[in-house]
């Protein structure tokens, strides 16, 4: 079991190919199963373990290189990290392979209801969305305002061009509804963003790209 600075966990079974045959579980008519009180990230690595069973997509969140410090051993079998810091600079959070296209994705969310701030986004993510753009892949962010229950998938273009324009400290929620594809959160997958990568694709395609 690895588990990553954000506190999320990775398990390791001693036969893997058991991802490739997912034991069927049955449920309740009357559950509703939704986010169930998951933050953003959760949502998402459900979906990409969805994804993964699935055979759809092949999509992680990237680690976070740490370089350790000081350890202490209070116990033979167990470590405490006491100092620790990051090596370099984190590019996005995901990245992974979508019938044939490399995905890039960031993820944010807020607790405002009218706005996303623009400084929740670092300069050296977007310069890597700029980047990975160019190599003609499928760049976007997915942002979750928590008290309104709302999703927006947004292409890293929009994103971009907000951030880059002068004296803009938000996104509107507006903005957001007129350049983005909302989803809603559900059950297998959690969270169904790949839906709205399927109509980007098809954007692409009628436009020539």
């Amino acid at each position: 079991m690895v588990k990553y600075p954000t506190g999320s966990l990775t398990h390791y079974t001693k036969d893997q190919t058991d991802l490739l045959h997912p034991r069927k579980q049955k449920h309740r008519k009357d559950v509703v199963f939704s986010d169930r009180g998951m933050n953003l990230e959760q949502q998402i690595n459900e979906s990409n373990k969805y994804y993964l069973l699935e055979n759809i997509a092949v999509v992680h969140k990237k680690p976070t290189p740490v370089q350790i410090v000081k350890v202490d051993y209070p116990k033979r079998s167990r470590a405490v990290i006491k100092e620790a810091y990051f090596r370099q600079a984190s590019t996005t959070d995901y990245n992974g392979v979508y019938q044939g296209r490399y995905l890039d994705f960031e993820a944010k969310e807020t607790r405002n209801k009218r706005s996303f701030p623009l400084k929740n986004f670092h300069e050296h993510q977007i310069i890597h969305l700029e980047r990975c753009l160019k190599q003609k892949g499928i760049c976007f962010t997915i942002i979750r305002f928590v008290t309104l229950n709302r999703y927006f998938v947004t292409p890293a273009s929009f994103v971009i061009k907000a951030w880059k324009t002068p004296h803009k400290s938000s996104m509107t929620l507006q903005e957001l509804i007129d350049n983005s594809i909302e989803i809603k959160s559900g059950f297998r997958p959690t969270l169904p963003y790949l839906d709205a990568i399927d109509n980007f694709i098809d954007r692409n395609k009628k436009n020539g790209r």
